[in-house]
């Protein structure tokens, strides 16, 4: 399987706005995820059925948003969508983001958090129920792409690090049997691999073939049973 092509540069972010990053005039509001929240988030993530989305995976996460060059507009939101987005995952239902996104709604306004803020953390949370169908998002909210590229960065990573990620994934659906287990996931890994790029900003673009290699590898493995 031949590798993908990426896509032109018309779609990379724009070079003046990583300059202003770096200068310090991205756009952050005053407001904090309180302690006790914090806290219950952790219990949640430490829950037993979770072998990937675990708080190693928020950790990863986090630490991705603090070392990246892609601008951010308001950070409080994009590390609020980062610590809820799983925070309920149940791996026999469907509805998994949209729970998460009402808990973080509700658990926000409690906090005080303002009206705008909590909606962009909601739609975040919301967009990554369907990576490769996120068009309105990207629109919406200025930093969705960097936001979904951190939550797709696993795929990128190098070989020994993905295959922890996807065998993480299985065990988290151990009550599949294997033969519906590899026809679903070779259904996720086609769809990713149809898109014409996975990553929406020049930060993360050059993980894309190495993310493509990943899951062609997954792909041979599944096939091959």
């Amino acid at each position: 399987m031949e590798p993908r092509r990426l896509p032109p540069d018309e779609y990379l972010y724009d070079a003046r706005a990583k300059r202003q990053h770096r200068h310090g005039t991205s756009h952050r509001k005053n407001a904090m995820l309180p302690a006790d929240l914090i806290a219950a988030l952790r219990t949640r993530y430490a829950e037993p059925h979770r072998h990937y989305h675990t708080q190693g995976h928020i950790d990863a996460l986090l630490k991705e948003l603090r070392v990246t060059l892609v601008p951010v507009h308001d950070r409080d939101v994009v590390e609020a969508a980062i610590w809820f987005h799983d925070a309920i995952y149940d791996t026999r239902r469907q509805d998994n983001e949209a729970r998460s996104a009402e808990l973080a709604g509700t658990q926000l306004r409690e906090a005080g958090w303002a009206a705008e803020q909590v909606a962009s953390v909601e739609r975040l949370i919301l967009a990554t129920a369907d990576h490769t169908a996120v068009a309105r998002v990207l629109d919406e909210e200025p930093d969705a792409a960097l936001f979904l590229d951190l939550d797709l960065s696993i795929l990128g990573a190098r070989p020994s690090v993905y295959d922890a990620y996807a065998e993480g994934v299985r065990k988290e659906f151990d009550w599949v049997s294997d033969a519906d287990y590899r026809a679903g996931r070779l259904r996720v890994l086609e769809r990713f691999l149809a898109q014409s790029r996975l990553f929406r900003t020049d930060y993360y673009l050059e993980r894309d073939i190495i993310a493509c290699d990943n899951m062609q590898r997954e792909q041979i493995a599944l096939l091959r049973g």
